[in-house]
């Protein structure tokens, strides 16, 4: 499913951006402080100026643009010829408070991730270590996927529907300085047997490259991208991305040595060859009775027998410091619901946690409601309508494979995983860090 967009970073990335301040001080000399005299002192001569005591006060050097850091001021408050310093002048901006800091200039970053429903991009700059703020965002759910499942092809509609979105994104992204850029596509140009064929015209019409990821690659995105929602109480979890053609599920073990990498502890992954739009496209997504429903979740189940490594948190499962985390718009739908939100808000689902109980009732609630009731409903929409429940009977089955007491919503995903990856690389965090290493 779609990632719901309103413009707003998500928690992972800085809202606002970082502010640089000069410490406290005023250039120029500093005020002596006058001190008092004794009064035998007073008595003999009251006319004669009182002495003051100099008070030692930290100079700082002022020159144009800010101040000169304390690591390059100079020691002992002696200038090169054993004088005290004095300021520098500085035109006009002498003896006034130094301004702030410049900010660093912006390193931009692009993340585009075509799925089998939808088209996304995100473009941000490095900020606090391990996090970065969005500049520029978008989401377009285009059904790339659509009828992929019956025909082994992309459809001549779907692919207008989604170079149309990449026509924007290619926009958005031309007049961009980008220190790194990632585009990839998903499991509709993987299956297709005319994939191929469609990112040429994605080429020639747009300028962009897609790369097309393995399943690995995908799984191991949604673990990076999600990896700050993962706090120190966890010792395991199962984190799985519903999409729209298919399904990748992580399970990841922190009891060992625990690393800033969250990706360091997936002990073992899957990719079911499911998701929304083709499950909904074989059981038929407007009218879904419980029957149909239980249907669709048993399907889902017998792929999950067949992964292998389904035992390997079998250790945790039962504890307290395990839990399910899930990256999708039918997690961050039914979080929407549970909140009763009268417009979908971002800022309060992504990191929601849900009790067993919360979720078993709004899968409840959505089964019980109409397709027009759906509909209605402003965090599922006319768009989402048809795909919901599907996106419900593949949580389900997860949730009965591995029962756990809570789950975590996360409102990000693929993209955020490419940038986290891409800024980590480059080392962009340690580099802010040491520039910042001298300033006041």
């Amino acid at each position: 499913m779609d990632d719901h967009e309103q413009g707003d970073a998500p928690p992972v990335a800085d809202g606002v951006g970082d502010h640089v301040s000069v410490g406290d001080g005023v250039a120029g000399n500093g005020r002596g402080q006058a001190s008092r005299l004794p009064r035998a002192a007073v008595a003999e001569g009251r006319n004669k100026p009182k002495r003051k005591r100099a008070r030692k006060r930290r100079r700082r050097v002022f020159v144009q643009g800010g101040a000169v850091p304390p690591c390059q001021q100079p020691q002992g408050g002696d200038g090169a010829n054993g004088q005290a310093a004095q300021p520098v002048p500085a035109g006009p901006a002498a003896g006034r408070r130094a301004p702030a800091a410049r900010r660093l200039p912006e390193t931009l970053y692009a993340a585009l991730d075509l799925g089998t429903n939808n088209c996304r991009l995100l473009v941000a700059t490095p900020s606090r270590p391990g996090r970065f703020r969005v500049v520029d965002a978008f989401s377009r759910i285009v059904r790339l996927g659509e009828g992929l499942s019956a025909t082994g092809r992309l459809s001549p509609a779907a692919m207008d529907r989604a170079l149309e979105a990449l026509a924007i994104c290619a926009e958005k992204l031309s007049g961009l300085r980008l220190a790194g850029v990632r585009t990839i596509a998903t499991e509709a140009c993987r299956a297709a047997r005319n994939g191929e064929d469609f990112l040429g015209r994605v080429r020639r019409e747009t300028g962009l490259t897609l790369e097309v990821i393995d399943r690995h690659t995908e799984a191991r995105l949604a673990v990076a991208g999600c990896s700050s929602l993962v706090t120190r109480e966890t010792d395991g979890l199962v984190l799985f991305d519903i999409g729209g053609g298919s399904s990748e599920i992580a399970l990841i073990d922190l009891t060992r040595h625990r690393t800033p990498r969250l990706a360091d502890h997936i002990v073992s992954w899957t990719s079911l060859p499911v998701g929304v739009v083709s499950l909904a496209e074989r059981f038929g997504g407007r009218t879904v009775t419980r029957e149909t429903f239980e249907a669709m979740v048993a399907e889902v189940t017998a792929m999950l027998a067949r992964f292998e490594g389904r035992g390997r948190l079998s250790h945790l499962a039962s504890t307290a410091r395990f839990h399910l985390l899930g990256t999708s718009g039918t997690v961050t739908t039914l979080a929407g619901v549970h909140l009763g939100l009268r417009r979908y808000d971002r800022r309060r689902v992504d990191g929601l946690w849900m009790e067993r109980e919360s979720v078993d009732r709004m899968i409840d609630t959505i089964l019980g409601w109409s397709f027009d009731e759906r509909k209605a409903n402003p965090c599922i929409g006319a768009e989402r309508a048809d795909l919901v429940l599907a996106g419900c009977a593949i949580l389900e089955a997860i949730r009965r494979h591995w029962p756990a007491e809570r789950l975590r919503v996360a409102d990000r995903g693929l993209r955020e995983g490419m940038l986290n990856e891409m800024m980590a690389r480059d080392g962009v965090w340690r580099r802010r860090r040491r520039l910042a290493g001298c300033r006041p």
